[in-house]
């Protein structure tokens, strides 16, 4: 109940056609206990009189009910479908709203199938309940209640006989809800996990076909689908017990109802009329008592959607420290400063060095720092923590001065654009691919400062058309002029009807196509050629020419974009200077650049062959 009753925040708004659906429901329900009235008139009456018309009069009356009783209940129908499907419709964009303001951290943990999974089959669940077990819940057991009333009241003998089984089928009820909550649980879970493989097979294809692993992968779903049907079966077998308890004990009761009420018919002490009326109830009663059992099991299936849903509603999601501190206006330019950053992922072990471990760097306006260091260096850790995918452990990240904690994430990262090293695209057209890179926070982008406004304004808001062929052409991208539909032909999901360069051009258009002040780029052209990347590096030198920009760079090409660079080893700046300096200076740099065997030496006092190699390379 604890967890069912936290739907209440959205069954409100519907809760008047709720109530009036269940209150049609018990009157139709109650009319069906008018019936064995009826019969028992009929038999002491008409039948009894030999009296034809009273019998078709009794008949037409049986007729009027049944048509009222169906008629109601389709009325129950129509005022349920429409309100539960909008609450459904609600809870489904909750969910989804809530997982986009969720930290990255959560998605590391989260498989994405679970997460399908909740926004699918347990909102189905739930609509399914607030529909049928809920509503029939309340009706049955009215019925019940009505009904054991006229029993008790046409003869309380008999009414006591079926009231025997009460207490153990109670007992047996509150034995198999407390198990069938345990595999219900079970089995949604495992319909996650299954979900989760399906998806990675599908997006996963290439890599499935290309190692010709479609055997192990359909090995892996089928073991999980085992498992899945196992648990099903014992729900099966769990609801089959409970589902013949309930049936067979109350038959038991109306049998020794039956024998007595016809030894006191044969003695004179009741009437015919009386015990046909009263098996008549007895009968009527039996849906309500046979539903029991699959009622408590679909609302158990709910209580646990609703622990699912709610597990992920109940993350906490990012927050911005100081409500409005992104609305001071920056102060002197002092560009992207990191002092004394230390990052440990949250999922990191007890005890465990951190990432990053008090990195002090300084990245002066309108200018380019490129970041190199080797593989698991944290360089890409280091970039997710301007835009805050991730917060700081310690230390402090400033942008011209304000604190990036301090910052409402949606500024930020109006300020602060990123391409990532493996770029993704959505199932959209090219154009709404690259333009999502173009929304603005509230308020509009802030201009530098003595700027005009106007004309800052003007400038940073170009016409959406004149953007996106700026942003194509920086990242040459020009290919999408022959695609079959051009800027609005649709990429497919995760882009993969283009080839990895196309979408790493594509990823950076997205990032520039904003203008944004603060750009982070993690490795944005090692999916291209020499000669595209020539075009590109050519192209974006004008852009970061007016940005502070924090580029990850692996290859000598990518460096030289950069006013100076920094070196990141051991979860530390290492040394900071231009790309000559650095390759005549620092050991473990040249080794970096040159791409040659073996382990760095740590200092150099002069250039080195490694360091000439790494200097060629670049020039």
């Amino acid at each position: 109940m604890r967890s069912l009753l936290r739907l209440w925040p959205y069954v409100r708004p519907v809760r008047v056609r709720l109530f009036s659906a269940a209150f049609v429901a018990v009157v139709a329900s109650c009319l069906s206990l008018v019936i064995p009235l009826v019969l028992k008139w009929m038999v002491d009456g008409p039948v009894a009189d030999r009296d034809p018309g009273g019998v078709w009069l009794g008949a037409l009356a049986l007729l009027l009910l049944g048509i009222a009783e169906a008629v109601l209940f389709g009325f129950r129908r129509w005022l349920v479908a429409r309100p539960l499907a909008g609450v459904e419709a609600a809870m489904r964009a909750d969910l989804f709203r809530h997982l986009q303001r969720l930290p990255v951290a959560f998605h590391d943990r989260w498989a994405s199938g679970q997460l399908l999974s909740r926004g699918t089959t347990d909102l189905m669940l739930l609509r399914m309940f607030l529909a049928f077990p809920l509503t029939f819940l309340l009706v049955n057991g009215t019925t019940l209640l009505v009904g054991f009333a006229l029993l008790l009241a046409q003869d309380w003998t008999l009414g006591l006989v079926l009231l025997a089984p009460v207490v153990p089928l109670v007992i047996a009820c509150s034995m198999f809800e407390a198990r069938y909550s345990v595999v219900a649980r079970r089995s949604q879970d495992q319909v996650g996990d299954l979900a989760t493989v399906v998806e990675e097979s599908v997006l996963g294809i290439r890599v499935v076909k290309g190692f010709g692993r479609h055997r192990s992968q359909a090995e892996a779903f089928r073991g999980l689908a085992a498992r899945l049907r196992g648990t099903e079966l014992g729900k099966a077998r769990l609801l089959g017990g409970i589902w013949g308890l309930i049936t067979f004990v109350p038959e038991l009761a109306i049998g020794a109802a039956l024998v007595l009420g016809a030894v006191q018919v044969a003695d004179g002490d009741l009437s015919a009329g009386t015990l046909v009326a009263f098996l008549s109830t007895a009968l009527a009663l039996r849906w309500p008592v046979d539903s029991i059992g699959f009622l408590l099991a679909m609302s158990q299936e709910a209580a646990t959607a609703a622990d699912r849903y709610f597990e992920v509603l109940d993350e906490a999601p990012e927050e911005d420290a100081h409500a409005g501190g992104g609305e001071r206006p920056p102060g002197p330019r002092d560009g992207l400063r990191f002092s004394g950053v230390v990052f440990r992922y949250p999922d990191a072990p007890e005890g465990s060095a951190p990432v990053l471990d008090g990195v002090d760097l300084h990245v002066r306006p309108g200018e380019t720092m490129a970041l190199v260091g080797g593989t698991g260096s944290g360089k890409t850790t280091l970039t997710a923590l301007v835009p805050r995918l991730y917060d700081a452990t310690a230390g402090r990240i400033t942008l011209d001065g304000r604190d990036v904690s301090s910052l409402p994430r949606e500024r930020l990262r109006a300020e602060v654009a990123m391409a990532f090293e493996e770029p993704t695209l959505f199932s959209a057209s090219v154009g709404e691919n690259v333009l999502m890179g173009a929304a603005e926070a509230p308020g509009g982008p802030a201009a530098p400062p003595g700027a005009d406004a106007g004309a800052a304004d003007a400038e940073a808001r170009p016409a959406p058309q004149d953007a996106l062929r700026r942003a194509l052409d920086i990242a040459q991208a020009g290919f999408v002029d022959t695609l079959p539909q051009g800027a609005d032909t649709q990429v497919g999901e995760q882009g993969l009807s283009l080839s990895g360069g196309q979408r790493q051009r594509l990823a950076l258009a997205r990032a520039v196509v904003g203008r944004p002040r603060f750009l982070v780029l993690d490795d944005p052209l090692s999916a291209l050629d020499v000669h595209t990347e020539a075009l590109v590096e050519s192209a974006l030198r004008r852009v970061l020419a007016d940005t502070t920009a924090l580029v990850v760079a692996h290859r000598p090409s990518t460096v030289m974009l950069a006013d100076r660079v920094a070196l990141l080893s051991g979860g530390r700046i290492a040394a900071v200077g231009t790309h000559q300096e650095l390759l005549r200076t620092h050991a473990e740099y040249a080794w970096l650049m040159s791409g040659a065997d073996g382990a760095p030496g740590r200092r150099l006092t002069g250039a080195p062959p490694a360091a000439e190699d790494a200097e060629r390379t670049a020039r």
